[in-house]
């Protein structure tokens, strides 16, 4: 590491020259008892207002240095004036141009190979709103921003606990990132939370832009399409899985934060289920759950039925199809596959689309889509209504990892239905079963509290108690299992 020049003017020459000499780069030197003292800040990420009431309000009143060591009382002066501000003072260049991108001020001084460096880091970021992606009907209003010390505010104001350890860590050889590790020691298991850190640790990459980046190298991404991290933008969330013994990762610049281990039945919760009563709630969870079975396997069974295996359909009901299904130039498969796509594409659209237009983009274009091409003869009405039931399931569920997996799923059902009809149908639900049962996260198992089987941890799966009747916190996520207990 170079360290840094006594002579200011050359201290300001190598910063311009190692940025390009930047725009955005601003610098002066002033005389303070016939000693040159100059500032350095970026405008772009400073704000001038702090600088000027405080730095150079400071700088301005030389009484104080008037004695020999003008480095030790200028610098001492500024830590004992400035009350407001974080300091540091540092030696070399490489940590000065990483605090200046960060929003600092550094102050030099003609003779010292030191410099003291100021917080004046200017608002770049929105404030507090609520969330959008996971939609809150009763509950908490607030969600996670861009702004890495408002978020990790959000998670200390729910939980003032002196256990909640909040762990920094900079990632990224040229956006050097702050990824902060928040877990609550006592609840935490220690191995869960070291292998976090030592997966962390290993990443070498340019940079983090957001949380998204570090994802991949926290869990093998080919091991399966379901996820298992949750994307959280909901503090109410990320606290309630740091009470249960969870791990949280907090980015800098990133309005999402990652939660793990993620199991499946955390995709099928909402932190609305526990605003409300549990029959409720596990109503509701139910009903999500059905969604995840039809989304992934409706089509597959009705393509196996149709193609196949006819005599499994009630007469009736199969005379009524035949009807349909006259004068349809496709088979059954070709049928469902274009109109999932254009489903896909419509639904892509909708998100793509500025908001008041999207809604109804996608609206009238699945109506107008789907009526004419049953009028055109092209599909049969019934795969209409299997496309549609199965596609508005999908809907379902927020996470848009989860929802790629049902899409895949979904697929490889299809494919297989129909090419060898049920018995193709029953070869992929086998291997996914399979699948699901061999994913871990963190020694997790995916499909835990099922299997390996927790009394506990069915307390809260596709059903939800009342919360006075889950005293204990699942074993597979701490040691602490003792959730509640009567007070003394």
């Amino acid at each position: 590491m170079q360290k840094i020049d006594k002579k200011v003017t050359k201290v300001i020459s190598y910063i311009r020259k190692m940025n390009g000499n930047s725009s955005d780069i601003v610098d002066r030197i002033i005389k303070i008892d016939n000693k040159k003292v100059a500032y350095v800040y970026l405008e772009s990420v400073c704000s001038e207002d702090k600088i000027s009431d405080f730095i150079m309000r400071s700088l301005s009143y030389d009484a104080k240095y008037k004695k020999n060591n003008l480095f030790e009382n200028i610098f001492e002066y500024l830590k004992n004036t400035l009350y407001s501000s974080k300091y540091k003072i540092i030696d070399n260049y490489d940590e000065l141009f990483t605090l200046i991108a960060s929003g600092f001020t550094c102050v030099f001084v003609d003779g010292y190979d030191k410099s003291i460096v100021f917080e004046t880091k200017a608002t770049l970021d929105r404030g507090v709103s609520e969330p959008t992606s996971n939609s809150s009907i009763i509950g908490p209003k607030d969600s996670f921003t861009e702004n890495h010390l408002i978020n990790l505010g959000l998670i200390r104001k729910r939980i003032k606990d002196k256990n909640l350890y909040f762990e920094d860590m900079k990632i990224g050889r040229r956006t050097k990132t702050k990824v902060t590790i928040a877990y609550i020691n006592d609840i935490a298991i220690k191995d869960k939370v070291a292998e976090v850190k030592n997966k962390l640790n290993e990443i070498d990459i340019d940079g983090i832009l957001d949380s998204g980046y570090i994802k991949s190298f926290l869990i093998k991404q080919n091991q399966s399409t379901f996820p298992r991290i949750i994307a959280a933008e909901r503090p109410d969330l990320v606290c309630g899985a740091l009470l249960e013994g969870k791990i949280a990762i907090l980015v800098e610049n990133s309005p999402y934060v990652l939660v793990m281990p993620a199991i499946l039945v955390n995709f099928f919760h909402s932190p609305e289920d526990y605003y409300q009563k549990s029959i409720n709630a596990s109503f509701t969870r139910f009903l999500r759950f059905i969604a995840f079975l039809l989304a992934v396997l409706g089509p597959g069974i009705y393509i196996a039925l149709t193609t196949f295996n006819q005599e499994l359909i009630p007469d009736q009901l199969l005379t009524s199809l035949a009807v349909q299904r006259s004068g349809v130039p496709f088979p059954t498969a070709i049928e469902i596959i274009i109109m999932i796509v254009s489903f896909e594409i419509l639904k892509e659209s909708d998100i793509r689309t500025p908001n008041p237009s999207g809604t109804a983009i996608s609206i009238v274009g699945a109506l107008i889509l789907g009526e004419a091409a049953v009028n055109a003869g092209i599909v049969s009405p019934i795969v209409i209504i299997v496309v549609a039931l199965t596609s508005i399931c999908s809907l379902v569920f927020n996470d848009i990892e989860f929802i790629s997996a049902i899409r895949w799923w979904r697929l490889g059902f299809m494919l297989f239905s129909a090419t060898i009809g049920i018995v193709g149908f029953i070869v992929v639900l086998l291997l996914f079963m399979i699948k699901l049962c061999s994913i871990e996260t963190l020694g997790v198992c995916y499909i835990t509290p099922f299997s390996p089987f927790s009394k506990v941890g069915l307390q809260d799966s596709l059903i939800i108690k009342p919360r006075r009747d889950m005293k204990y916190r699942p074993s597979f996520l701490t040691n602490n299992i003792k959730r509640m207990g009567k007070k003394k």
